[in-house]
């Protein structure tokens, strides 16, 4: 229901800035390079996106992508379980270059990761409903493996609904189907670039859910509004 929610708010977005443009989803379609029905789809909030999508259609549209996501203000906090700093300095700056501003809380191994999910150990303090919008796990981690820690995830009600997306070295196909049994949504081979993430995006479906509208990306989409 919730990225039901999303995708409508995007879509009411991109009907708007259209209106305000006057012109149809047909011309819209032509200026972003994409298909007419695509472009219906995502005004009735029932399409997915990729991060080139949603750039795609901000360009068309003459605005920011911050300027287009105002309405939809999103800020999704992304758990980020890796215990590999140069993999960790990858994958934020992956993030930088798909313009991905949102928090990300790192993990160093999978029971630091359990007890950031149930707040337990040193996240007692928190509180289990603010869970994170996406945990992007390593498979190789110390304390608790990574296959281990997506199991938890997915068997317990209140955590089961974050899209998990697993950060592999190798395509192995038996690990990855073992993933994919255990819950996985998606997997991201590492290391993290704007490609992978690009593509995690549209299979999560969280392609505008985990980008923020800052107040700084907003005073730049109002300066440059073509940028």
């Amino acid at each position: 229901m919730e990225q039901r929610n999303i995708a409508e708010r995007f879509g009411a977005s991109v009907r708007r800035f259209r209106f305000n443009l006057g012109i149809s989803q047909e011309e819209l379609a032509e200026r972003a390079n994409l298909h007419r029905t695509y472009i219906a789809g995502i005004e009735g909030g029932a399409r997915n996106l990729t991060l080139k999508s949603i750039d795609k259609l901000a360009r068309a549209l003459q605005v920011s992508i911050a300027t287009l996501l105002l309405s939809s203000n999103q800020l999704g906090e992304i758990l980020l379980v890796e215990d590999n700093p140069d993999d960790v300095d990858l994958t934020l700056q992956a993030f930088k270059k798909a313009k991905l501003t949102n928090p990300v809380q790192i993990v160093g191994d999978g029971a630091e990761a359990l007890d950031y999910l149930f707040c337990t150990g040193h996240f007692t303090g928190r509180r289990i409903d603010d869970r994170p919008h996406l945990v992007l796990l390593d498979l190789e981690l110390p304390k608790i493996g990574g296959l281990e820690v997506l199991r938890r995830i997915k068997t317990d009600e209140r955590t089961r609904s974050i899209p998990v997306a697993v950060l592999t070295a190798s395509t192995d196909d038996q690990k990855l189907t073992e993933c994919e049994r255990a819950g996985a949504h998606t997997y991201i081979v590492k290391p993290v670039d704007f490609h992978g993430l690009s593509q995690a995006t549209r299979r999560l479906n969280l392609g505008w859910a985990l980008l923020e509208t800052s107040e700084a990306q907003l005073r730049e989409g109002r300066d440059n509004p073509t940028s």
